[in-house]
């Protein structure tokens, strides 16, 4: 049996939804901070990860995915309606949290973390939006691969450390996942 080979890719891409109106550009990672993974971890898309995993530095890519391959189709069964009065912090409703186009963190019963958007904000509930932001969208990707090379053991161990909510290990004070010093070893 062969050994896997975790992988220490760093890719920049240009991300687009696809739909009969054509491509509408998403988000764009750059030279400076391109998307940086180890692969077999999980942390990118499985069909992203397949598609540039055999790519050697250097060579270009693009290839689109179905909503299946990306974040899955949109589901109208994961707009839920909470109640207003869970939002309540001191007594005042957390405006300054708590308003429509919000990312927030939420908890379910068994422990479960996950993000919802505010859709909406009534009198007694507050509309959230439990579907990926790309949930229903066919996803093109374009981009340049400028590292691809076996991951170091450190590197390995870092990620577990992150992943453990160690940190990175890469002594960047407090990274929360985004490496501000720009140690690459985080992934983002």
């Amino acid at each position: 049996m062969a050994d896997i080979i975790n992988k220490y890719i760093s890719v920049q891409y240009k991300l687009y939804t696809v739909d009969e109106k054509g491509e509408h550009l998403v988000e764009q990672t750059t030279h400076e901070r391109p998307f940086n993974f180890i692969s077999g971890f999980g942390f990118a898309l499985e069909a992203f990860e397949n598609n540039v995993k055999d790519l050697e530095k250097g060579k270009t890519f693009t290839f689109q995915l179905s909503p299946e391959e990306a974040y899955g189709e949109y589901v109208e069964a994961r707009v839920i309606e909470l109640e207003r009065e869970i939002f309540i912090i001191n007594g005042e409703f957390d405006k300054e949290h708590i308003y429509k186009g919000a990312v927030i963190p939420l908890q379910n019963e068994d422990g479960n973390h996950f993000l919802g958007r505010v859709l909406e904000i009534g009198d007694n509930k507050v509309k959230v939006d439990l579907n990926h932001p790309l949930a229903g969208e066919t996803l093109l990707f374009s981009g340049l691969v400028t590292e691809n090379r076996e991951a170091t053991k450190e590197e390995i161990q870092q990620l577990i450390n992150h992943m453990s909510g160690e940190g990175c290990g890469c002594n960047c004070d407090d990274c929360e996942g985004g490496c501000e010093s720009g140690c690459g070893h985080c992934g983002h």
